[in-house]
């Protein structure tokens, strides 16, 4: 049962400072994060006793009174009692009326509302019946599992498709619809969808990544590692039957007494280039050994280690820099993009610049990577690629190479601006 209290520096409505609320729930599933963390947006403070067991607490005479079904969350109110978690989320964003969780017009809340809607019936309901066969919550039919995937590959490429030019489901900031689209995309995350499975969806990856690096989404939710394996079919023997003239397949694995031969782990192609003069590490080194007359020492070091045949420097532009409009949300997607670089990080060196004191903030980067052209791995691999605009750097142009110089060394003005932030990629 969590307690919920108002922090009376928040509010001036004698109303609300007066409530109490009590939320009914046991150990926070993705239907109570919903609910906590739209409290953190509206300012309310909520305390989760240990106690609440569920399938004994919410069995009782007394919690089945407040929810028939047996569900929870169920929420406690001065005026009355709510459950179904989208219900409560609602509720809960509309006691503070200073934020937008609720949007700042009529065709935002429509809007919001619309979302909420998608996010529940096309992700949330496709995902548990998934992620409810292979945990054995329910038996397992092969042709139910085809079906839920499709519709939510389906729905996912739906989604993908509106956040290749959006950031927030609506308006610039979080609303209501992203708490809730990010709660229900996060048991997939967690449980089911692996890099494998998301990568055919890189906006949906982005924004559900930039929102879990949101600071009130990330109180409550911590650090979440994606699935690296689809839990297994289970063993439990399904009760569906099929239709009497229509044969039952079972699919068995080939029993045979030769062990498979160990393949080769095949090399990356950038491997088998001819051997640099230039060794990686060592200029990562020197970059992070250097702390003073880093010009002199560090971007000199660079220029006579750096290998024209075996290496390519590249300028990166992001497409959308007009989207750039919350600094802090700017630099998550940028250290999200570094994140999800690190397959490369064997083969490359990055520095990624913010800039600008006042927003739009523009993100631009300077790129070492093995080998004469971006490697193909990466642009398959990385979504965050193709966001951004890649230009080759010709170190025989005076003004490029300046710019290089520039950039390794975080120079205050860049470009005639201020630095918001720069991170580097090593």
């Amino acid at each position: 049962m969590c307690f919920c209290y108002f922090r009376p520096d928040r509010y001036t409505n004698v109303y609300l400072l007066s409530m109490a609320l009590f939320m009914h729930v046991g150990k926070p599933n993705k239907n109570a994060l919903k609910v906590l963390i739209a409290a953190e947006y509206v300012g309310v403070e909520v305390k989760c006793p240990d106690h609440f067991e569920l399938g004994v607490s919410n069995k009782t005479p007394e919690f089945l009174k407040m929810n028939p079904v047996g569900k929870v969350p169920v929420l406690e109110t001065p005026d009355g009692v709510i459950f179904e978690s989208n219900a409560i989320a609602r509720y809960g964003a509309r006691l503070n009326t200073d934020t937008r969780l609720f949007g700042s017009s009529r065709i935002e809340y429509g809007q919001i509302e619309q979302w909420i809607d998608f996010a529940s019936m096309e992700i949330d309901l496709n995902l548990l019946t998934w992620l409810r066969l292979r945990l054995g919550l329910d038996d397992y039919v092969a042709s139910i599992e085809e079906t839920s995937i499709a519709a939510l590959k389906r729905a996912l490429d739906a989604l993908n498709t509106y956040l290749a030019a959006h950031t927030f489901l609506v308006g610039d900031d979080v609303t209501l619809a992203d708490i809730i689209m990010t709660c229900n995309l996060y048991a997939g995350f967690r449980f089911m969808m692996t890099k494998t499975f998301t990568s055919e969806f890189p906006h949906v990856e982005r924004y559900f990544w930039t929102m879990i690096d949101q600071p009130n989404f990330r109180k409550i939710i911590g650090e979440l590692k994606q699935a690296e394996v689809v839990p297994p079919i289970p063993n439990k023997i399904n009760s569906y039957t099929k239709p009497k003239d229509e044969p039952i397949i079972v699919e068995t694995k080939e029993d045979s007494s030769k062990p498979e031969e160990e393949k080769p782990k095949p090399k990356n192609t950038l491997d088998l280039l001819p051997p640099s003069k230039m060794i990686l590490d060592d200029w990562k080194r020197l970059y992070s050994n250097t702390k003073t007359n880093f010009r002199e020492v560090a971007i000199k070091g660079f220029w006579e280690m750096f290998d024209l045949e075996g290496y390519s420097l590249w300028f990166c532009n992001y497409k959308y820099n007009d989207e750039n409009t919350v600094s802090f949300v700017t630099m998550n997607k940028v250290g999200g993009f570094l994140q999800r670089m690190d397959l490369a990080r064997k083969y490359a060196f990055g520095k990624m610049l913010i800039i600008g004191n006042e927003p739009p903030f523009k993100v631009k980067g300077l790129w070492l990577f093995r080998g004469p052209d971006i490697p193909k791995f990466v642009m398959d691999e990385c979504y965050d690629m193709e966001l951004y605009e890649w230009r080759k750097v010709d170190p025989s142009d005076e003004v490029q190479k300046e710019r290089v110089n520039q950039m390794f060394e975080d120079h205050e003005p860049f470009e005639g601006e201020t630095l918001l932030d720069a991170k580097c990629f090593k």
